[in-house]
């Protein structure tokens, strides 16, 4: 029952498809284009074609060799014998056991990394993050503060050298008022 419905579902398809390619053209006998049929009729002509000529006989029988010899592993086969594999095998013997000294200790170290340190990183990783913004935003306190510090330092320095000033100038005025007066500065 399946494969009836399978095979009346595909023969509307083609119908479809046979009416959106050819639209109302019919055939020669009258009857609606059907793509199989031309399909079938390509087919044989290529046939017949191809059974005519000789050189395209000869290329059907080669066509499994023509994709043996395309095949880009096939000119490996042929220009590197197993001799000269084995060479170069030999050749990188001290690069490849290094490799598997390298995998080996991975292979040790295996226990390590299933330990609970390790699976226990990405509970850490969002604490991290957070401390991480912690960070950041006591940096730019600390970079605000800094700056109020300076300016008050600049202040201080200003008020100092101004306070200076002016006691400069109250001692210079007294000194005068003194030598007008004859009094004698004490030391």
């Amino acid at each position: 029952m399946d494969k009836k419905l399978e095979t009346d579902n595909l023969e509307m398809r083609l119908q479809a498809l046979e009416s959106r390619l050819y639209g109302e053209r019919r055939s020669k006998s009258g009857k609606p284009a059907k793509c199989a049929d031309s399909l079938a009729r390509i087919q044989a002509g290529l046939t017949n074609t191809a059974n005519k000529r000789e050189r395209v006989k000869i290329l059907h029988k080669k066509i499994e060799d023509l994709v043996k010899y395309l095949d880009p592993q096939f000119t490996d086969h042929i220009t590197v014998p197993d001799a000269m594999k084995l060479e170069f095998i030999l050749a990188e013997e001290d690069f490849l056991l290094s490799q598997a000294s390298l995998l080996e200790q991975v292979s040790n170290m295996q226990p390590l990394l299933d330990s609970t340190y390790i699976r226990d990183v990405p509970e850490h990783a969002t604490k991290l993050q957070r401390l991480s913004q912690i960070h950041i935003k006591e940096q730019d306190q600390t970079e605000a503060q800094s700056q109020e510090v300076k300016k008050l330092f600049e202040e201080y320095n200003k008020m100092m050298f101004l306070l200076s000033k002016q006691f400069t100038q109250w001692d210079e005025t007294l000194r005068k008022l003194e030598e007008a007066k004859g009094i004698r500065p004490v030391e």
